[in-house]
């Protein structure tokens, strides 16, 4: 099953350092039941886009918790087996846990298939070779914006939230693992 896991970039400088996500229990996002429902398709690449963007949103939270850390959201795209993923079915439709799962253990970073993280200066430059249009700087102040807004957005603040919505504007690019060197470098 493919899962994906909310990081900032200390915690996979961490994980690169471990060799492993953890430690365990972690909080990811996967194609649950609960998201195949709330997301109304069978079109598996749109909901795992779906559940990439959850994992993102999750990434903003972690980023909101650190004030510290860079300002990227990243997402590191795991394969692991079904019995190693737990969904509560309790809050499987509940909007603020559609697609969560735990999982209870470390996961080495082996198992990794990719990571995904907001565009850098690097990160246009590859861009703008494929010819894909990415602005770096918009993502780093919109995401930076995004991260400071969610407690307001959280108590039910409009103003908030509709900044928070704006991080969602900016596409993650992927990573193969072997980049997680680079990407923490940076």
């Amino acid at each position: 099953m493919r899962v994906y896991v909310p990081l900032t970039l200390p915690a996979l400088a961490q994980a690169h350092r471990a060799g492993e996500l953890g430690p365990g229990p972690l909080t990811a996002y996967a194609v649950t039941p609960g998201l195949r429902e709330w997301y109304v398709s069978d079109d598996i690449e749109e909901l795992e886009y779906a559940a990439l963007t959850r994992a993102a949103h999750g990434s903003l939270r972690l980023l909101a918790a650190d004030p510290g850390a860079v300002r990227k959201r990243v997402v590191v795209a795991v394969d692991i087996a079904d019995g190693a993923v737990h969904a509560d079915p309790d809050r499987a439709l509940d909007p603020d846990a559609l697609g969560e799962v735990r999982l209870e253990a470390a996961v080495p970073l082996a198992k990794a298939a990719a990571v995904h993280v907001d565009a850098d200066d690097a990160a246009v430059d590859v861009a703008k070779a494929a010819a894909v249009h990415v602005d770096a700087d918009d993502a780093a102040v919109d995401v930076a914006k995004a991260a400071e807004a969610l407690a307001a957005a959280d108590g039910g603040d409009a103003d908030a939230q509709f900044v928070v919505d704006g991080a969602d504007d900016h596409e993650l690019l992927w990573f193969a693992t072997q980049e997680i060197e680079h990407l923490i470098a940076g």
